[in-house]
């Protein structure tokens, strides 16, 4: 047997040079490089494999969490079909990317996560940033993954990465079953020689296959929709990750059932296709939320169903109503006790559309869903340009942006109120075009993930629209794009404060305690005082950006155009009012209220809560 004598981070590296991922005959290599900073716990292991292997591309990230999200954001823009490496030293380099680790896996996305570790021969314990457990010299702070990864081992042997690194690939791989991948690295083991199989440095190529629904199901599903009078597509993350928005676009129209799209599952279909009525659930218009109501048959396509989907379980009104879970994944196919089809959306949609080709809603029920779809497009443009003074208000700083973005351009967020009004407002033209982490709406994410969606579509211009609250969480990256020549276009809105937990506080009856940027009050005691004095466009310039702060709309126009004509990262701040939002358009989101209370603005809010959660439903 040939052998290659390589160190345990060397092989590592070599390895996943040659990984390679395939779907409908194209081919592309599966990691895009690593991502990660480097400390003494992995410095002389994976530190030194990247120096000695400059073909795998290695980027110097400012703070660990950053790193994942930024790997998340590229594997998502690349449909899970490529990813990055992250690594991070031990200890606190470690578990900074824990809070990654989750926002990857809950959004079921691939990342590869190789923290550094202890000592595996002890003898020199405890290391330095060692957790030292009295019950076990076999515990480290990288346990920590173990419940946010979806595979997770410990390398303790040169020799176990012969069956560890097969595995990591077989989940980072898997439509159904992917997310975070934990490969935790001793500092000693990565830097220990081993004579390797060359077998295990050849190429290999993980095929993505597209698993057609049963026909059983298939049969009974068909019968299901012939039978409808109102049914509903609830469009999920699974349509765009099969690619399957041009097979919806048809089916729909053919059809005439009308879409609804979750957070993940917006971009489905344009804005402006007959029978799609935008987002549904919490953040929601009126015009899904309508049709959801009444729906006797609900259609979920690569959705999980989160709590925003369903308004807490009390979108879906019908007594009737009955679901067909198109899924990849099992687990989420089961969902509502539905008809379980696991399949590949776009394959399912496709076989769908063959054995329903003569069949369709009623005239009736399609110009509604039409008239609904117009309706639902001057809300908009009302919101966009309704003029409300200064300082401005949210929508129309969205509006401002979607009006001057191009089809292709890509508008991200992840936290705060902006994903309930651009899942709501943004019109969407492009199935990449929107770009929302709100599976974990993980503060910080945003401009990670605009570094990571930049790499992954470097043709396209890349919004980040961020609050003033997740910029000062993380705004370190902006820093690594100037370093790496990666040019973002950064809209900060300045309002003060956290804005959607300061209308969540108001709605539950707390009066804005502790969301707002206020210095204490000596008079009262609470932070009710004079706004913090930030200087966002000072904060942003010093971090290497081109900054343009401006007032109103037309400033912000103007500072658009200034944008795109840069070749670095701008950064335009905006102050915006925190009270001028959008309202909430037929639905309801389950936040319990205090049962007791000396607050009337408690007492009354949870008066209105013990009537609104009478309509949540058990779909049994």
């Amino acid at each position: 047997m040939k052998t290659k004598r390589l160190t345990t981070a060397q092989a590592i590296i070599q390895f996943l040079l040659q990984q390679q991922v395939e779907r409908d005959r194209r081919r592309q290599p599966f990691f895009a490089g690593c991502l990660g900073i480097f400390g003494h716990g992995c410095i002389a292991g994976i530190g030194q494999a990247l120096l000695q292997y400059p073909r795998f591309r290695y980027i110097n990230t400012k703070n660990e969490q950053a790193s994942v999200h930024i790997a998340s954001a590229y594997a998502k823009m690349s449909n899970r079909l490529r990813t990055f490496a992250c690594v991070s030293s031990i200890g606190p380099g470690a578990t900074n990317m824990v809070t990654g680790a989750a926002t990857a896996t809950i959004n079921r996305i691939p990342v590869l996560l190789l923290p550094g570790d202890i000592f595996a021969r002890r003898n020199v314990g405890p290391v330095l940033q060692q957790l030292e457990h009295p019950n076990s010299q076999d515990v480290s702070v990288n346990d920590c993954f173990r419940p946010v990864s979806k595979y997770w081992d410990r390398i303790n042997r040169p020799d176990q990465l012969m069956n560890a690194l097969p595995e990591v690939m077989r989940v980072l791989t898997s439509q159904a079953d992917t997310g975070a991948v934990t490969l935790a690295l001793p500092q000693d083991v990565q830097t220990e020689a081993f004579d390797y199989p060359v077998e295990l440095f050849e190429e290999r190529v993980w095929y993505i296959p597209r698993p057609a629904p049963e026909k059983t199901l298939l049969a009974r599903a068909v019968e299901w929709i012939r039978a409808t009078k109102r049914p509903l597509i609830v469009a999920g993350g699974g349509v765009l990750y099969s690619e399957a928005d041009k097979a919806l676009a048809n089916f729909a129209a053919a059809t005439g059932i009308p879409v609804g799209e979750t957070q993940a599952g917006k971009g489905s279909l344009p804005y402006n296709h007959p029978q799609n009525l935008g987002a549904l659930g919490v953040t929601g218009t009126f015009a899904a939320n309508r049709i959801a109501r009444e729906a006797d048959l609900v259609i979920g396509i690569g959705t999980r169903y989160s709590d925003f989907t369903t308004a807490s379980k009390t979108a879906f009104q019908n007594p009737k109503v009955k679901f067909i879970n198109i899924n990849v994944a099992e687990f989420d196919a089961f969902k509502h006790s539905a008809l379980p089809m696991v399949a590949d959306a776009r394959a399912a949609i496709e076989t769908l559309s063959k054995a329903l080709r003569s069949w369709h809603v009623t005239a009736a029920y399609r110009s509604r869903t039409e008239k609904l779809n117009r309706a639902w497009d001057r809300e908009v443009n009302h919101l966009y340009h309704k003029t409300t003074g200064l300082p401005v208000s949210q929508a129309e700083v969205i509006g401002a942006v979607n009006d001057f973005a191009r089809p292709r351009d890509v508008v991200m967020g992840a936290a705060g109120s902006l994903p309930g009004d651009l899942h709501r407002l943004w019109r969407t033209r492009d199935p990449k075009g929107y770009h929302l982490e709100y599976g974990y709406s993980c503060m910080g994410y945003e401009v990670a993930g605009g570094l990571g969606i930049k790499l992954a579509a470097p043709d396209r211009e890349v919004y980040v629209m961020v609050g003033d609250g997740s910029w000062l969480m993380m705004s370190s990256e902006l820093v690594t794009a100037v370093q790496e020549g990666i040019k973002l276009t950064v809209v900060l809105l300045d309002n003060h404060g956290f804005q959607s937990i300061g209308g969540l506080s108001q709605a539950i009856g707390n009066q804005h305690f502790g969301v707002r940027y206020k210095q204490r009050n000596p008079r009262t005691g609470h932070l009710d005082g004079a706004n913090v004095p930030i200087d966002f466009a000072a904060n942003a310039r010093s971090l290497g950006a081109h900054v343009i702060p401006v007032r109103d709309i037309s400033q912000l126009k103007s500072a658009l155009v200034e944008a795109r004509r840069q070749k670095r990262s701008t950064v335009i701040v905006i102050e915006t009012d925190a009270e001028k939002r959008a309202p909430g358009y037929d639905s309801w989101w389950d936040v319990p209220i205090a049962e007791v209370s000396s607050l009337t603005t408690v007492k009354k809010a949870r008066k209105a809560f013990e009537q609104a959660v009478k309509n949540e439903k058990y779909f049994l």
